[in-house]
């Protein structure tokens, strides 16, 4: 590495340890300024070169990094009140609204959703196996087959 490279590197190593705080603290109290103060950058500067980094701003990226976690907890049979304060919101009608609005659909629809994929998986398990892996280990004939498409 070059003398003239390692201030680049410096300081993407800086917005990456920011970047990992917000993935270990997401369920947290943290703002601009914590986050900031963990890279050891102004905030405005903070901001700039985390959106040129990954393509989002830090709080569009703690939005993002708070929504993909609900979304496991609530595949896991969660509560839609017990994921939205788990993963760190303080208010179910802000985090339905987002969700909905990053999702496509009501965390209880999400939610709703995800029982009726488990219930049918667990009802014809063989169907949500891909045909092509079947077939590979010898599951499957390709004339006589006994696997399904499932309807998901």
């Amino acid at each position: 590495m070059t003398t003239d490279q390692y201030p680049k590197v410096y300081l993407y190593r800086r917005i990456v340890q920011a970047k990992l705080f917000i993935d270990n603290h997401y369920a947290d109290k943290i703002d601009l300024n914590s986050i900031s103060d963990e890279a050891y950058f102004s905030k405005f500067h903070f901001i700039r070169l985390f959106k040129s980094a990954y393509g989002k701003t830090p709080h569009q990226y703690l939005k993002y990094v708070r929504i993909e976690k609900a979304k496991e907890l609530l595949k896991n049979n969660i509560t839609v009140s017990e994921a939205c304060f788990l993963v760190g919101f303080d208010s179910l009608s802000s985090f339905s609204g987002l969700f909905s609005k990053v999702v496509g659909q009501s965390p209880s629809g999400y939610l709703k959703h995800q029982q009726e994929i488990q219930k049918k998986i667990s009802m014809t398990p063989l169907a949500f196996v891909p045909s092509c892996y079947a077939y590979q280990h010898g599951w499957l004939d390709a004339k006589n087959s006994n696997f399904e498409e499932p309807d998901i």
